[in-house]
């Protein structure tokens, strides 16, 4: 028996286009540490938590203006 189906194999998007961004930041040793254990105690990744603190700080936040 012949099967003439094909495999289609889709192209993967570029980098960036899954609605992630990529980028690096500088934070202290001692941050550092507490995001390890926040990873850690919670059997998260560390990119996990940051996400989530972050999302956390951006929807919780206010910004002063000056009188």
């Amino acid at each position: 028996m012949n099967n003439n189906k094909k495999l289609k194999i889709t192209s993967k998007p570029p980098k960036g286009d899954d609605g992630h961004r990529v980028f690096s930041i500088r934070i202290t040793d001692e941050l550092y540490c507490q995001l390890e254990s926040l990873a850690a105690n919670t059997n998260r990744s560390r990119n996990e938590i940051i996400g989530i603190l972050l999302d956390y700080a951006v929807n919780n936040c206010e910004i002063e203006t000056k009188p």
